[in-house]
This record gives C-alpha cells, sequence and structure tokens, in this order.
C-alpha cells in the first residue's frame, strides 16, 4: 500500500468516526428531551353535579388541547381499566392554567379524571372526589 493509500484509508476512518460519533450525540439529547417531559397536574371539583377542573404545568404548551376523561369510580380505589369513562372535555389555556369542564354530568358518586401523557408532557390523574346533587 503506497503512503496516499494509507492517508485516504486513515480520513476515511476519521470521517466515518466523526459522522458516527455525531449520530450518537444526537440520539443521547433527542434521549435526554424524551425523559424529561413537562409535569402536569390534574385537579377535579364538583358543584352538585357539574363537574370541572384544571390542567397545570411549568410547560404553557402543555395546559391546552389535553383531553381529559372523567371516570365514575366504582370500587374503593380508582381503577381506569374498570372504571367506566362518564364524560371527557378538551382544555383550554386561559392564562397560566388549562381549564376543563363536563357541564352537567347528571350522577352522582365518586369521580377522577385523566389525561394521557403527550410527546413534551406527562399524563396526570386527579384526586378522587364525591359529587352529590
Amino acid at each position: 500500500m503506497t503512503k496516499t493509500n494509507n492517508y485516504l484509508t486513515m480520513l476515511a476512518i476519521l470521517v466515518t468516526l466523526a459522522a458516527l460519533t455525531t449520530v450518537g450525540m444526537v440520539a443521547a439529547v433527542g434521549n435526554a428531551e424524551a425523559a424529561t417531559k413537562a409535569r402536569t397536574t390534574l385537579t377535579i371539583q364538583a358543584e352538585g353535579i357539574d363537574l370541572s377542573g384544571k390542567v397545570k404545568s411549568q410547560k404553557l404548551s402543555c395546559l391546552g388541547g389535553r383531553t381529559v376523561k372523567v371516570y365514575k369510580q366504582k370500587g374503593t380505589a380508582q381503577n381506569p381499566a374498570t372504571d367506566p369513562v362518564v364524560a371527557s372535555d378538551t382544555s383550554e389555556r386561559v392564562g397560566s392554567v388549562g381549564v376543563w369542564s363536563t357541564g352537567n354530568t347528571g350522577l352522582e358518586g365518586k369521580f377522577y379524571a385523566r389525561t394521557r401523557g403527550t410527546l413534551a408532557c406527562t399524563g396526570a390523574t386527579s384526586q378522587t372526589i364525591v359529587a352529590r346533587r
């Protein structure tokens, strides 16, 4: 092998290593961003049998456009796999909070709300509340 061929081979190896390092760094940054989703909290309150609540997060984009499902709790603990969804709403950002409201559900009992996570925001589940006429 000549010196020129040796040089070209080494250059090709260095360029390949640099490209692989760049790809690895981009993947690591992407994973770090995914691991640091903005924390979301969800509240629920009842005025009679009207249910409403708030979506809270430090990241403003996590407040509006979130689907909030309201579950009627059947047992002593929340169980979204078996508790029926009785209402839902999409949150709307109002200042520094997201607000949602189902209006009059026509139902009494124990209820809680859930919202799924997004690419940038965690999901959240509220406490259980009791609604009475």
